[in-house]
């Protein structure tokens, strides 16, 4: 039997598994989403925003581990399962960092761990440690171990690295999102009208185009204030100009070919032309432009928070946590701030391959790799 043949978007499936990079990438990329999407299900610290401080043990190196007494908070956490699964749960205890314990009694004697040289003893009913529960009151002895280390509030680092990703995606998302309909819509008005509609839009584009990104993007910030929503519009404002052209180029090649001038014929109005006869074969060079925009995106968020105009605290931010930490880089835990940037390095690195794989495998003039 004959062999049937593969759709378009089989055949740029079967096209980009052949480029180890850019699948890799693709990989790396879907990690990434189920790290966001499940950050407070994997993450060590699971309370909102994963900011549970401990001075005591602050800007603490990697693999440090650290004894604790968890003392109840007698306060029930708010919210549902819903809640806590996407905003996270309060702790329902006290988290008090000990260098030792005894027991005598009722009651449990700790030495609170000040500093490496410095405890305080305290003393605990074990009737209220265990809220007058039968149990073993060694549960509210429990040792935590910080893999990437705790920050300069003694907040576990990578739990904010994982909670940090839903940002950095999310401000990528939403970026792309509106560029591409701000440009997809302005370029192909313009590729296909031409005339004046095309000068006015192509002024449009050449304005926004010679502001600095960075600039623009602090304007639009200032007068719509900081905040988290703010910075997704305010990306996404500022990139759909490199959209634009590239559809109106697109546009203007494809509008002179003999199926839309046929389309043209039988009479099917203009938006249907561009919407269900143009726009469709165009799809490939806009998911290559939207893979890069997604890494520009990234960087320019990770840029806004170090600078204090984009996320702000208490909620995680890659560049916020730079920002928190580099001063870190000269003495003697550098890690603190290196290990955000490895993670905007190596999620902005897998998009660009990602969209050079994308380039290749959506061009059929490009010979496929062995």
């Amino acid at each position: 039997m004959p062999q049937t043949s593969q759709s378009f978007p089989q055949q740029v499936w079967q096209r980009l598994k052949k480029r180890k990079a850019a699948f890799i990438s693709l990989l790396i990329i879907f990690f990434a989403v189920l790290v966001a999407v499940f950050g407070y299900v994997i993450a060590p610290d699971s309370t909102p925003f994963a900011d549970l401080q401990t001075v005591e043990i602050q800007a603490r190196k990697p693999g440090h581990k650290q004894l604790f007494l968890k003392i109840p908070n007698n306060k029930l956490p708010e919210g549902n399962a819903f809640s806590h699964f996407f905003y996270g749960k309060p702790s329902a205890y006290t988290f008090l960092p000990i260098s030792s314990y005894a027991i005598s009694g009722n009651e449990m004697i700790v030495q609170k761990y000040v500093d490496e040289d410095t405890t305080v003893e305290q003393r605990y009913a074990i009737n209220m440690l265990t809220n007058n529960q039968a149990g073993d009151i060694q549960n509210n002895i429990i040792t935590k171990k910080f893999w990437l280390g705790t920050d300069a509030f003694g907040r576990d680092i990578l739990s904010r690295i994982i909670i940090g990703t839903r940002v950095s995606l999310a401000v990528g998302l939403i970026a792309v999102i509106i560029s591409l309909f701000i440009g997809t819509l302005l370029g192909a008005i313009a590729g296909y009208y031409r005339g004046w509609v095309d000068e006015v839009i192509m002024w449009l584009v050449n304005v926004t185009w010679s502001i600095p990104t960075l600039l623009l993007v602090f304007a639009i910030t200032m007068a719509m204030g900081k905040g988290f929503w703010q910075i997704f519009i305010a990306v996404g404002l500022t990139m759909w100009v490199s959209v634009a052209r590239l559809v109106r180029g697109q546009v203007i090649a494809l509008r002179e070919l003999e199926y839309v001038q046929a389309a043209k014929a039988l009479g099917f109005n203009n938006s249907r032309i561009i919407m269900r006869h143009i726009l469709p074969n165009i799809l490939g060079p806009l998911l290559v432009i939207a893979a890069g925009n997604f890494a520009t995106a990234i960087i320019i968020e990770a840029g806004l928070s170090f600078l204090g105009i984009g996320v702000q605290p208490p909620q995680p931010s890659w560049g916020l946590m730079i920002k928190e930490n580099y001063n870190f880089i000269i003495t003697n835990n550098p890690m603190l701030a290196l290990v955000p940037g490895f993670a905007i390095m190596i999620l902005v690195l897998a998009f660009n391959l990602l969209g050079n794989g994308l380039r290749d495998a959506v061009d059929v003039k490009t010979p496929s790799a062995t």
